[in-house]
């Protein structure tokens, strides 16, 4: 293998950027040309690539987000636009892609594979719902990034003796919030794995109102509630008066951590040693602390009972 592309695609996560930076060095090392692609599957499309090279991504590692951008491509999905993607690549003489992202970013992958591109993949989501996958980068840093708000926002709760209900990302998985409650001293979580009605929430905190404790946290995972109307039915049902927190796309941002960097450069490493193996159509992962690969057309049979783990773990905060 003389060259390869890499690509980043769906949502950033910090990371990303010490990803491609292995990627670059990893190839590098082995003789092997990088091109970056820009702006994820569009870029593959329209042929907007990037020559790499080691000295343009030695400083990448500590910066959040991805310096290739990232896009989700509708173009891509039809078979019209995977076609000229593969015709760009074969026209630029490009023999496999890494790709770093979520799920959709994988079937993705998982397509281009099918057409006969060398392709791996490389968890990037800070949601940390692919289920192969013990950990995806870019989680351990939102999870900090979560718990520095949740802190912030309990001290304000203590000083009005006040309770908040901290809305944080994930989508449909309850990762972040279960991970944020039990390290953050949540007293009531809701996760689409675990999921509460307004009944559930408000009985709940009426008992932990019962001790004496006036002011409380909870923490909800995204989509899954119309918080308005969830703060009313609190207010309405116990009579007392609930903050509501947003923390939005502040989660995404930020210098990634050291975790995060450092299982960012194995994967990296990884996916370019498997690629020059002659090997295709597999996602990069982590469990107990070894590099697997799992090919991308047995993602949907590799899902783990996630459901199970998070109640159990919900268990602790009840």
């Amino acid at each position: 293998m003389k060259k390869l592309a890499v690509l980043t695609s769906g949502g950033d996560a910090p990371g990303m950027n010490a990803a491609i930076r292995a990627v670059v060095k990893a190839a590098d090392y082995f003789g092997i040309r990088t091109v970056g692609v820009l702006s994820g599957y569009d870029g593959l499309i329209n042929g907007d690539f990037q020559e790499l090279t080691v000295q343009e991504v030695e400083s990448l590692a500590s910066k959040g987000g991805t310096f290739l951008k990232t896009s989700r491509s509708a173009a891509f999905m039809t078979e019209e636009g995977r076609k000229q993607a593969m015709h760009v690549l074969k026209s630029n003489e490009i023999e496999a892609v890494i790709v770093i992202g979520g799920e959709g970013s994988f079937k993705g992958a998982q397509k281009l594979h099918q057409l006969g591109m060398r392709t791996a993949a490389i968890p990037g989501t800070i949601d940390n719902d692919l289920d192969y996958t013990e950990f995806s980068i870019g989680f351990d840093t939102t999870l900090n990034t979560v718990l520095a708000c949740v802190r912030k926002v309990k001290d304000s709760g203590c000083s009005h003796d006040k309770t908040t209900i901290v809305e944080v990302m994930g989508r449909y998985c309850g990762d972040l919030a279960v991970h944020a409650a039990l390290a953050g001293e949540g007293d009531i979580i809701s996760t689409p794995e675990c999921t509460l009605s307004f009944e559930d929430i408000s009985s709940r905190l009426q008992k932990k109102q019962q001790t004496g404790q006036s002011n409380h946290l909870i923490i909800v995972t995204e989509r899954m509630y119309d918080l308005q109307k969830l703060q009313e039915y609190i207010e309405g049902k116990l009579q007392i008066s609930i903050r509501t927190t947003v923390l939005g796309f502040v989660q995404r941002g930020g210098e990634p951590s050291a975790f995060d960097r450092v299982l960012a450069a194995r994967m990296g490493v990884e996916a370019v040693s498997f690629l020059k193996s002659e090997q295709s159509g597999a996602a990069i992962g982590i469990k107990n602390n070894r590099l697997i690969h799992v090919p991308l057309d047995d993602l949907e049979q590799q899902k783990a009972d996630k459901a199970a783990n998070e109640q159990l773990l919900s268990m602790l905060l009840t």
